[in-house]
């Protein structure tokens, strides 16, 4: 079997020879050209493992090259040679179709991860199914076909993907599957909440820290880039970095390496970004909340989870899979939804998405007898009462007793009280033997225990 071939189209000649030697020392046969043209001519008569395109040619532009490829040659993945610093066009080269790009002057190791990257990429293009992975998103409504069929085109690409969606509609799965039905599926997945990380101690936890870089800091430790080389990086509400930390993160995934806390020198990683917030970046842009320059480099596409709202037909389906999980949990069969309660759950505005159905199929199962759930075992809020938890709360509770208007929980408080009536009629009922209200909630003793603690209750 002969070595793969590359084309490499650049104007200069020191370039050209550089990426030949490089390339040829990896093992692949190279081909090379140095216009728009003669790039056109080798396109025709030969097919590529990988190609490499300068930005700027003197008949055009690399961006052409990387259009034609993407509309007559998929096969083939095309990177983006452009002159160190360039954002812009390294950023108009992924959103034309590049799976990635390498700045001049040429970093070696990089080209060589770059060039195995793309070699796995076009072999896992031969021999793995479209659709392979796509069984983890339940539904069959139009709107989550475009997804999966996205996601695939998504995941063969090494662009920044910004995912914006509601919460609960499962933003964290789909980058789990761009992951794993990219190249970069053997690596690392690594999920980062950004919420979640106090101010303080982000830099050390993204870019990690030397021993003795400061107070407490008794042994080297390597941030979540350095954990995610050679993976994926899934920054998970990243609308709530602070403004420190955008400009570091902007200059990481700019220089494609990090320096940790007390150290000298940078460490090359080689990590895709992936990103999602349930906020409209767009406006904190506007605002001045959120970086311009770092919005733009995270959202080089951006990809729409739908609301379950918009795809309710895949309801009866993600309900059939949730409540086959809490039977296994609790060890006995899964529970069946009357058709009274399945209409109900069709036409209920679900503003929690996928997670809100979860919670009201788990709390049902506690509620309901005899393992058949009914309508009112769901407890679904009226829709009145869903616009008024949205709304902000115009007077306190007049008489003192606690009793008005729930203007702290919203929904989610709603839900919790009526979790904790479940949870304390059993605990009665039982007199206060746990192992007996778990059985009769229908619930595992571990599960019993971890609401317990998470609703207060003694």
């Amino acid at each position: 079997m002969s070595n793969p071939t590359a084309l490499v189209i650049d104007d200069e000649r020191d370039i050209r020879e550089l990426l030949t030697i490089t390339l040829g020392r990896m093992g692949l046969r190279v081909e090379t050209a140095s216009n728009v043209t003669e790039a056109k001519q080798r396109l025709a008569e030969s097919r590529y493992a990988v190609c490499f395109t300068d930005m700027r040619l003197p008949d055009g532009s690399g961006q052409e090259i990387i259009e034609l490829i993407n509309a007559k040659y998929a096969e083939t993945p095309v990177a983006m040679i452009t002159a160190y610093g360039n954002v812009d066009a390294a950023v108009n080269a992924l959103k034309a179709g590049a799976f990635d790009f390498v700045s001049k002057p040429v970093d070696i190791p990089m080209l060589r991860r770059l060039v195995q990257t793309a070699l796995k990429l076009a072999e896992d293009k031969k021999t793995e199914p479209p659709s392979a992975g796509a069984a983890k998103m339940l539904g069959d409504s139009p709107a989550i076909q475009e997804l999966r069929v996205t996601i695939v085109k998504l995941a063969r690409s090494q662009a920044p993907v910004y995912i914006s969606g509601e919460s609960g509609v499962g933003k964290e799965l789909v980058a789990r599957l761009i992951h794993e039905q990219g190249p970069r599926a053997s690596g690392p997945f690594v999920p980062v909440n950004c919420g979640a990380i106090p101010s303080e101690l982000m830099e050390s936890e993204f870019f990690g820290h030397k021993k003795g870089s400061f107070t407490g800091a008794q042994a080297d430790k390597d941030g979540l880039f350095q954990a995610a080389n050679g993976g994926t990086l899934f920054l998970d509400e990243v609308a709530e970095l602070p403004v420190h930390m955008q400009v570091k993160l902007l200059r990481v995934i700019q220089e494609k390496a990090v320096r940790p806390i007390g150290g000298r020198a940078e460490v090359p990683v080689d990590v895709r970004i992936l990103s999602a917030t349930h906020k409209n970046l767009a406006k904190l842009v506007e605002s001045a909340h959120f970086r311009q320059d770092l919005y733009y480099r995270i959202n080089v596409i951006e990809l729409r989870v739908p609301p379950l709202r918009e795809r309710r037909d895949d309801i009866p389906k993600i309900a059939g899979r949730v409540l086959e999980r809490l039977a296994a949990d609790g060890g006995q069969p899964p529970a069946k939804l009357t058709p009274d309660a399945l209409a109900a759950l069709l036409t209920y505005g679900f503003p929690g998405n996928v997670r809100e159905l979860e919670n009201v199929l788990e709390r049902a199962v506690a509620l309901c007898e005899a393992n058949t759930i009914k309508p009112d075992d769901l407890r679904l809020v009226p829709a009145s009462a869903q616009r008024a938890a949205a709304l902000p709360a115009v007077a306190d509770d007049d008489d003192g007793d606690g009793n008005g208007t729930d203007s702290d929980g919203g929904l989610e408080g709603y839900i919790s009280n009526l979790e904790r009536e479940a949870i304390e009629k059993a605990l009665l009922e039982t007199r206060y033997n746990k192992t007996a209200a778990a059985k009769k909630l229908g619930i595992t003793f571990r599960a019993l225990r971890y609401k317990l603690k998470k609703l207060g209750i003694d």
